[in-house]
């Protein structure tokens, strides 16, 4: 399309709600986010100050005169004002639809800020008066529902999904992709009802939320309902003009002006998105194309674009809907585009699906598996962002090579490299092709004459590329990189969009300048408020250069959940405990001392495979009391969930076995105490083998040490996971002192250099020169900082201070670990537990449901499955 300007335009937008234009996409945000830190306005707020625009908020379009061609509205006072038009842009959306069943006028629907608002504030009160975690009951399993869901569980609530369907997002996946979500969310802590539809929202005498009514006379207890069940297009002007044509004698659904009605709703528009009256067009939900109305924001933004080229004399036609849509929930990945139920005529279906593990991939392909028609993702939708522009395309591999869940794992792998077209889709919520993108990037032609794009946001700005949904940034980011390679240009490694230096340079400047605080790092260095790429990692880095308490300072906003909480939550919103076993040595006392919590408190106790032991089940508020107990008794935290040190493993070694050729055990207990609390770009482990029978494993290991009998051996960068990588040797035969300052060099080079989340495997294999670079730097000291890392590291040292000890000395840290602010001394009342092998474990949705009818859960003392 040609560019497009306001030359001699006068534009007057007219919106109801009193608020800038804002992103509906990004509600969830709103409810979840803190309302002082999250905006949702589109756009930069000065486009309303440009010469020829007027933004006319908190006024209701009431009527339109298409003869005489004027607009009226009325205010909040009931004051009616007429705005004359030559071109007339309906865009007024849609309304969330409502049940038609009796008590529906108490419940509460998920559409607008006002009803974020109120939904926030109405959990915060129920939390409050009723002295446990209110129930939220979401009617509707699709997109929205879950997302409002999501949301009310991120509040405190317990949350619970009704569907009439058999499974979730059932107009999006099909049964295999269904049962796989249910699955998935249901480990998110969700419980699903699906297959009923609810006949009654039930209340009490007082008029209070109790329950719903299902159709097969099931009462599912709730306090507060959410419907999420779809969209009604909001087209009360048409129908306005067309019951009045109706009055006036004229017939059908269309009106004097031309306007008319589409079969669910809407106003009927063509290609060209203009309606049957002169100068009026309509975009967005209300619009009714080939007799549908559809409430997703990719059609409505090229609908716009459409409009606004046929007002400058372009002839742009509407290509159809675009159904493809992304699941926007942490944790569940969910994807679906084009043809997902292979309806065309030959379509195959390729499928992988793993329902244990909550994961299903499906790609639809033409009858020679050549052409993409569409697919579906479930649990890894890593390939999606790979396969969505190539719609209608030839794959560039084998469609089976897409099914990355297949072979790589739990973690999944990498789609295969692809070349987009330069008329490939990348972006379709605002419908970008890949050549504007290199366009951007090489000449930035749509700029007219600006400098080639180098960054992100700057392709942002320049094409509107990823500012909706934002699910194309990294390809957006892939192919960024890629067109600077071909060029010759050094391919950025900014952190994120809000700083532009690597993790590496952050490092190095918040060192050399001794900064201490977030504010102070993003005002040197960054924009904007940050993200949760750049604060966790501006977290660790602050924690890794001062060994400060993790939670002071602000510092607490920007850690994960486990690091704010200093314990893992478990899938049913508790908490494990574990306690620091340097090198799995541990005396009876100690031993007793854990047993006695670990009764005290009914937690279920299970050996690590870094030989700790882990207590699960601790509530928010019982966290404290459990460290004070374990502290009391010389324990300290393990720091099982940071990214740090997490544990050092070694065999018995020289003092106990006929084999041992050192004391392994001595060692281990050594490097753990010396390396505890050490953060750094990921979780670190060790491990200590007394000989060369490696009992330790110490070579699965980001270093490993073996015994010999002239010294030790040093292996670095060992990884498990999903890409297992052997540890390789990087010395051998040394001292305990040479040993130590090694590792020291190693660790501090590691942390100083390495990218957010990377594990050293990947770190060394990635720098240039590889594993001989990292000898030349620890051991032959080839930069000149040996000395530097090994004072960094005893920094490191002298100031450690066990984290649990520090929370449990100051009464303002302790505010953190409540269940509930507004309730100090509540506890959640809704966690539900069932004893199985003589063990308490987290209740399936399946039996929540029968404890709260008050059916007894069966104890299992046998293998799984086997009821006593």
């Amino acid at each position: 399309m040609a560019a497009r300007g306001l030359d001699g335009f006068a534009v007057t937008a007219i919106a109801e709600e009193a608020h800038l234009p804002y992103d509906r996409v990004a509600l969830s945000k709103a409810l979840t986010g803190d309302p002082a830190d999250v905006d949702l306005t589109l756009g930069d707020p000065s486009m309303w100050d440009q010469t020829g625009v007027t933004l006319r908020t908190g006024a209701r379009a009431v009527s339109i005169d298409t003869e005489t061609r004027i607009v009226y509205t009325e205010d909040g006072t009931g004051q009616t004002e007429g705005h004359a038009y030559d071109e007339l842009v309906l865009a007024t959306g849609s309304n969330a639809a409502r049940l038609p069943i009796p008590g529906s006028d108490k419940s509460y629907v998920y559409r607008t800020l006002e009803d974020v608002w109120f939904l926030r504030a109405e959990i915060g009160r129920l939390s409050k008066d009723l002295g446990r975690t209110p129930v939220v009951a979401v009617i509707g399993g699709g997109l929205l529902g879950i997302e409002a869901a999501a949301g009310a569980k991120s509040l405190g609530a317990e949350a619970i999904i009704i569907d009439g369907s058999p499974w979730p997002m059932n107009r999006q996946l099909d049964e295999g992709a269904g049962q796989a979500l249910t699955r998935l969310i249901g480990t998110k802590g969700f419980t699903v009802h699906g297959g009923v539809f609810p006949s009654e929202v039930q209340t009490d005498d007082a008029g209070r939320v109790t329950g719903v009514l299902m159709a097969d006379e099931r009462v599912i207890d709730a306090d507060l309902v959410v419907v999420a069940i779809g969209v009604r297009p909001r087209d009360e002007l048409i129908r306005a003009a067309v019951d009045a044509a109706v009055e006036a004698g004229s017939t059908g659904s269309t009106d004097s002006a031309g306007l008319a009605l589409g079969p669910r709703g809407g106003v009927v528009i063509d290609e060209a998105c203009a309606t049957g009256a002169p100068n009026v067009w309509a975009i967005g939900e209300v619009a009714s194309f080939g007799g549908m109305c559809l409430g997703l924001v990719a059609p409505a933004n090229t609908m716009a674009e459409i409009v606004a080229d046929r007002l400058h004399g372009g002839d742009a036609t509407f290509p159809g809907f675009d159904t493809a849509t992304k699941l926007k929930l942490s944790g569940v990945d969910v994807a679906s585009f084009g043809d997902a139920f292979a309806k065309e005529p030959g379509a195959l279906e390729i499928v992988y699906a793993d329902p244990a593990r909550g994961v299903y991939q499906k790609i639809v392909t033409t009858d020679d598996a050549r052409t993409l028609l569409g697919g579906i993702f479930v649990g890894d939708a890593s390939p999606y962002m790979a396969l969505r522009p190539l719609l209608g395309r030839e794959l560039p591999a084998e469609p089976g090579a897409f099914l990355t869940a297949s072979t790589a794992g739990a973690e999944g792998g990498d789609a295969p490299e692809t070349e987009l077209p330069d008329d490939a889709i990348l972006c379709s919520c605002n419908n970008v092709a890949a050549g504007t993108l290199r366009d951007a990037v090489n000449a930035c032609g749509t700029c007219e004459g600006k400098d080639p794009v180098r960054d992100v946001p700057g392709l942002k700005a320049c094409t509107r590329a990823g500012t909706q949904c934002g699910s194309c940034v990294p390809m957006i980011k892939k192919l960024l990189e890629a067109e600077l390679t071909k060029s010759g240009v050094t391919v950025s490694k900014a952190l994120c969009e809000h700083i532009s230096l690597s993790r590496q340079e952050l490092f190095d400047a918040i060192r050399v300048l001794q900064l201490t605080s977030f504010e102070d790092i993003m005002s040197r260095y960054g924009t904007g408020a940050g993200c949760d790429i750049c604060k966790p990692t501006i977290a660790s880095v602050l924690a890794s250069q001062t060994s400060a308490y993790v939670l002071d300072a602000g510092r607490g906003t920007l850690q994960d959940t486990n690091d704010r909480a200093l314990a893992n939550m478990q899938k049913d919103g508790t908490y494990s405990v574990v306690p620091r076993i340097p090198g799995g040595e541990i005396t009876p006392e100690k031993l007793g001392v854990i047993a006695a919590v670990a009764q005290r408190y009914g937690l279920y106790t299970k050996i690590t495979g870094g030989q700790r032991i882990d207590m699960f089940g601790a509530r928010l508020e019982q966290l404290p009391d459990i460290w004070a107990e374990l502290i009391a008794a010389g324990m300290e935290s393990g720091q099982a969930y940071g990214k740090s040190l997490r544990t050092v493993k070694s065999c018995v070694g020289s003092s106990w076995c006929r084999y041992g050729q050192q004391d392994s055990v001595g060692m281990a207990i050594q490097l753990e105490l010396r390396y505890r609390g050490l953060r750094s770009p990921h979780k670190l482990k060790l491990g200590v083998s007394g000989c060369a029978r490696e009992c330790a494993e110490a070579r699965g290991k980001d270093v490993g040490v073996i015994a010999t009998a002239d010294g030790w051996n040093l292996y670095v960068g060992g990884n498990g996971g999903a890409t297992p990588a052997h540890a390789q040797l990087l010395a051998k035969d040394l001292d305990d002192a040479t040993l130590i300052a090694y590792i020291d060099r190693y660790f501090m080079y590691y942390i100083r250099t390495a990218d957010r989340l990377q594990r050293t495997a990947r770190w060394q294999e990635e720098l240039d020169g590889g594993l001989e670079h990292v000898r030349q730097v620890v051991v032959e000291d080839s930069l000149g900082i040996a000395a530097e890392l090994e004072a960094a590291m005893a920094t490191h040292v002298e100031n450690y201070e066990d984290e649990w000890a520090a929370t449990l000395k100051d009464p303002q840290r302790l505010r953190r670990f409540r269940s509930f602010v507004n309730a100090p001394g509540a506890s959640d009342d809704s966690i539900v537990h069932v004893t199985e092998r003589d063990q308490i474990r987290p209740a399936t949705p399946a039996e929540r449901e029968k404890v709260s009818l008050g059916f007894e859960i069966p104890v299992r003392t046998g293998t799984a499955g086997q009821e006593a």
